[in-house]
C-alpha cells in the first residue's frame, strides 16, 4: 500500500486563457474555426509543458504503443486532448449538431436500470466523459451525477460550469462529509453515479498493480467507494475517434464489488487489477486518448521547489 500524491500536488497550468479563447472563437465563429485553432494550441500546450510532464507523457506513450514514442506521437496526444477540450465547450452548451456519438452497451445499461437499481459508472481520464452528458441531454431516463475532486483545476471547472450551469448541480464534490449521503441518495433514486478511477488525491491510499507492463500505484478510493455503496458497476468511457466522433462504451464490471473482511487487501488488489486491465486494453487500442499528464508510475525525480 502506498500514498499517491503525484496528481493532486500538480498546480493548475496557465492554459485558462487559451481555453477561454477557444471557447469564444468556437461559440462565436463555429466549430470549424475552433478546430483550426487546435493545431497551434496543441503545439503550445506541448512545447510549454514542464519538462517532467513531457517526459511522463513520453514514457506512457512508449508503453502504450509498444515502441519508443516519437515527437509526432507526443503531438498527437496533446492534439487529442485539445480536441476534447473544444468538444466539451460545444457539448456542454448543447451544440451537438454535427457530432457522431456511437453508444456501445446501451442494452446492458437499460436492462440494469430496468431493475430499478442505481448504477455506478467507473470511468477513467480517457477521451471525453462529457460525451455522456450529451447523450443524457437527449433524453437519458434517469438522473446522472458525478463524484469529483475539484481542487486541482478550479478555474477550469468554473469555466465549464459557466457554459452549462446544470453541470455544477450534477457534481458531488468529494472530500465533504455529505458527499457519501448525496451519492447514496442518487443511487436510491435509481440514478447513475459516475466516478473516474485513475487519479488519486493527496493522502489517498493506492495499491501497486500491473499497468502497461510496469507496477503502478492505482488509487483505492473508487473501488472502496463502490464496495460501500453496493450498486452494480459498469466500466464507462467516451473514446475520441477523431473530429466530432466518439464512441461511448458501457461494459459490465461487477454486479457488486465485495471486499471480504478476511481478505480485504487481497480482494482490493484483485479488483484494482481488473480495472487496470480494462484501462490497459483501451490505452493500447487508443493510445492518444489517455490524458494523465503527470508521473503516473512515480518513477521520475521530483522537480526542484
Amino acid at each position: 500500500m502506498t500514498t499517491n500524491t503525484a496528481w493532486s500536488t500538480e498546480p493548475e497550468r496557465g492554459n485558462l486563457f487559451v481555453l477561454r479563447l477557444m471557447a469564444n472563437i468556437g461559440l462565436k465563429l463555429g466549430w470549424h474555426a475552433g478546430h483550426a485553432m487546435l493545431f497551434p494550441v496543441a503545439f503550445t500546450f506541448m512545447t510549454t509543458a514542464p519538462r517532467l510532464q513531457r517526459e511522463a507523457a513520453r514514457r506512457y506513450l512508449t508503453r502504450a504503443l509498444g515502441r519508443k514514442a516519437r515527437w509526432r506521437d507526443e503531438y498527437r496526444l496533446y492534439f487529442a486532448f485539445s480536441s476534447t477540450l473544444l468538444d466539451r465547450v460545444f457539448l456542454l452548451t448543447g451544440r451537438s449538431a454535427g457530432y457522431k456519438i456511437e453508444i456501445q452497451g446501451r442494452e446492458q445499461i437499460l436492462r440494469a436500470l430496468g431493475a430499478g437499481r442505481g448504477l455506478i459508472l467507473l470511468g477513467a481520464h480517457i477521451g471525453n466523459f462529457d460525451a455522456l452528458r450529451a447523450v443524457a441531454g437527449s433524453g437519458a431516463p434517469v438522473e446522472i451525477r458525478a463524484l469529483m475532486h475539484l481542487e486541482n483545476a478550479p478555474s477550469t471547472h468554473r469555466l465549464f460550469n459557466s457554459l452549462d450551469p446544470a453541470r455544477a448541480a450534477a457534481i458531488i464534490r468529494l472530500g465533504r462529509p455529505e458527499a457519501m449521503l448525496e451519492a447514496k441518495e442518487c443511487l436510491d433514486r435509481g440514478g447513475m453515479l459516475g466516478i473516474l478511477g485513475d487519479r488519486a488525491v493527496r493522502g489517498e491510499r493506492s495499491v501497486s498493480v500491473d499497468f502497461l507492463g510496469v507496477p503502478a500505484p492505482m488509487p483505492a478510493g473508487p473501488i472502496q467507494l463502490a464496495a460501500v455503496l453496493g450498486a452494480p458497476v459498469f466500466f464507462c468511457v467516451g473514446i475520441w475517434l477523431g473530429p466530432r466522433r466518439y464512441v461511448l462504451r458501457f461494459e459490465s464490471f461487477a454486479e457488486r464489488v465485495v471486499l471480504d473482511r478476511s481478505r480485504r487487501e487481497a480482494a482490493l488488489a484483485e479488483w484494482l487489477g481488473q480495472y487496470a486491465g480494462r484501462l490497459e486494453a483501451l490505452c493500447r487500442a487508443h493510445p492518444y486518448n489517455w490524458f494523465n499528464f503527470f508521473d503516473f508510475w512515480q518513477e521520475l525525480p521530483k522537480a526542484p521547489p
